[in-house]
């Protein structure tokens, strides 16, 4: 985790589903005033379907290419929190890009928690089969500990969480 302290124009945010990625952003977002940039939204938006129908109607590996592609164009933006999709750091090339165009933060939630924020959200469809999710958080958890920069979330709220790494990337002391 040595690309911090430090500024960075695009910070992205890594972490399992339900770990807060969306609404911690735009909270960091808005402290740093910068951009936010959810990129599964962007994604749905560029194929005017939704992750659930991409997942249903082309694969996962199709949905993985669209993913690469979403971050292979946040190249070049400024002043951006992206807040990735769960799986897309646990791949290497993606791992590797992401290292390339900005500075990675992983949100470090429990299991139990991020179920239960997710609860049975028919959008999410890695959630369709929970008998396999702990072993993808497990698997997904060792890609995520290779992120620049790790915030334990639990027990804080989603401003005190943004707060935290807002001063990570300024250098400063989050109190």
């Amino acid at each position: 985790m040595s690309r911090l302290p430090g500024t960075a124009d695009v910070v992205f945010l890594v972490g399992f589903m339900g770990a807060g990625k969306t609404t911690i952003g735009k909270s960091l977002a808005k402290r740093l005033a910068y951009h936010f940039l959810d990129l599964d939204r962007e994604i749905e938006s560029r194929e005017g379907r939704t992750i659930s129908d991409i997942f249903a109607q082309s694969g996962e590996d199709h949905f993985r290419e669209l993913e690469r592609r979403a971050i292979e164009s946040c190249r070049g933006l400024e002043r951006t929190v992206v807040a990735l999709g769960g799986g897309a750091y646990a791949s290497d090339e993606n791992r590797a890009m992401v290292a390339t165009i900005g500075v990675s933060v992983w949100l470090d939630c429990p299991l139990g928690v991020c179920l239960t924020r997710v609860g049975k959200d028919r959008s999410r469809p890695l959630l369709s089969n929970r008998a396999d999710i702990r072993s993808l958080y497990e698997r997904r958890r060792s890609a995520y500990e290779r992120a620049d920069f790790m915030v334990n979330t639990q027990g804080k709220t989603p401003d005190k969480v943004a707060r935290e790494i807002a001063s990570a990337l300024l250098g400063r002391d989050s109190k």
